[in-house]
């Protein structure tokens, strides 16, 4: 099979499942934003910002078990794909048992963090209570998403993350506008689906391990070396996912430092931008699986025919975005709020998104690649300098520009990504290439 098809093959379900999670986002934004008053719509928009922080934080659980298992799919090593699989939902289950005897640190560092106001923040203290419960559901569903995948199995997470959130979706218009409980009513909706979530995840997992050959091994489980390597990658894609988090979270928090209409009005916009990340993501997942067999399996002429056919349908895919918001983002925003000024404040700033997918993709793509090398510190070093230039334009820009500063400062931060990946690539390819010269020897982590 070609690349190209083969990146196609993978990477159709991931964008379909994707889709679902923004247009989740989407519709607990509408949900509220069709609320009488704008406090909802404020206290949904930072808890979702916090839980976005919180579970990219911990996004290496999928990201670092796709790579590692990915690879072990190109040795050809049924013990290691076993154990891919345990390692990393013990640290799930570590992980979601921390998150849950720290809520009360979490709600408090949010309200100081983002300086809501009073109706504003009691709606979010119970927003961030109700769905700190469904913490070790949704890192457990991050690593079978992550194992998964790096069996070169796309349809099982497209099932798993659409079943997931088709749920999520009918609890929030049931517990919302069914119920009648708001705020609560989201976050509700979410922790229900997120165990739904897990049920389900648990299951196809245990299909795909009856098609494994081999069996378990206690001692590869436990295997210390095997930790380390997991816990190396782990730490690079952590601290990589904070420096991205606070770049999020400091546009949030400059956001509703402008006021309630402003902070709506870039929730509804970053749900667009989303909805473009999550479509994108789809053929970074694939690069990430196509990569990771091919440094599995030695194969540097697989590794780089998965580049270049990632990188096509990725230019493509951002070329058909810019041109779908630029023709339906005022409909979006419409569907996302009745609420007037909110509506055209979003309308106004609705330009950056229309760029967005073409300054985004290369970052997105070549973040997959890496993975999928499990080439880790290059994406955490270069994550740390976007977020120094984002900063820098941020705080510069915002005083003397308002929001238009805020989102310049954004578009440079995303291009700043691909540009800085992209030179370490060729730089790489240049040298001595990604792939080990020998089948079976994996790849380097530093």
């Amino acid at each position: 099979m070609s690349a190209h098809r083969e990146a196609w093959r993978l990477a159709w379900p991931l964008i379909l499942s994707n889709l679902s999670v923004p247009l989740l986002g989407i519709t607990d934004v509408a949900v509220v934003g069709h609320l009488p008053e704008p406090h909802h719509l404020g206290a949904v928009a930072i808890g979702a910002v916090v839980f976005s922080v919180v579970y990219f934080a911990f996004g290496f659980l999928r990201m670092g078990t796709t790579g590692l298992v990915a690879q072990a799919y190109g040795r050809g090593d049924p013990v290691e794909l076993r154990a891919g699989l345990g390692r990393p939902i013990l640290l799930a289950l570590v992980v979601g048992a921390i998150l849950l005897a720290s809520t009360e640190g979490i709600v408090r560092l949010s309200a100081l963090a983002f300086g809501p106001s009073p109706a504003v923040a009691g709606e979010l203290e119970t927003y961030l209570r109700v769905r700190l419960i469904g913490a070790p559901a949704a890192l457990m569903n991050l690593v079978l998403l992550g194992w998964l995948l790096g069996l070169q199995n796309a349809r099982a997470p497209m099932a798993l993350l659409i079943v997931t959130n088709a749920l999520n979706i009918g609890l929030d218009l049931l517990f919302v506008l069914g119920f009648g409980w708001a705020v609560p009513g989201v976050a509700a909706a979410t922790v229900c689906a997120e165990y739904g979530g897990l049920a389900l995840g648990g299951w196809l997992a245990r299909r795909a391990l009856r098609g494994l050959a081999g069996a378990w091994s206690w001692p590869a489980l436990v295997d210390l070396a095997a930790f380390r390597r997991l816990l190396r990658v782990n730490r690079d894609i952590f601290l990589r996912s904070c420096s991205l988090q606070a770049a999020f979270l400091t546009f949030t928090a400059l956001g509703s430092r402008q006021g309630e209409v402003i902070l709506g009005a870039n929730a509804i916009l970053l749900n667009l931008q989303l909805l473009a990340s999550y479509g994108l993501d789809g053929f970074a997942h694939a690069a990430e699986a196509m990569a990771g067999r091919a440094v599995g399996a030695g194969d540097r002429a697989g590794f780089r025919a998965a580049v270049r056919a990632g990188l096509a349908w990725s230019a493509g895919l951002a070329l058909a975005l810019s041109i779908l918001f630029l023709a339906g983002g005022p409909i979006g925003i419409r569907i996302m709020t009745g609420l007037e000024e909110v509506r055209a404040v979003a309308g106004a700033f609705l330009p950056y998104m229309v760029l967005s997918p073409a300054v985004s993709v290369w970052a997105f793509l070549f973040d997959g690649v890496f993975i999928g090398a499990t080439r880790t510190a290059e994406m955490r070093n270069g994550m740390a300098l976007a977020l120094l230039l984002f900063w820098a334009l941020a705080f510069g820009l915002t005083p003397v520009l308002g929001n238009h500063g805020l989102w310049l400062a954004f578009l440079a931060f995303m291009a700043a990504r691909g540009l800085w990946l992209g030179l370490v690539f060729l730089r790489i390819e240049r040298g001595a290439g990604f792939v080990p010269s020998g089948p079976g020897l994996g790849g380097r982590t530093a």
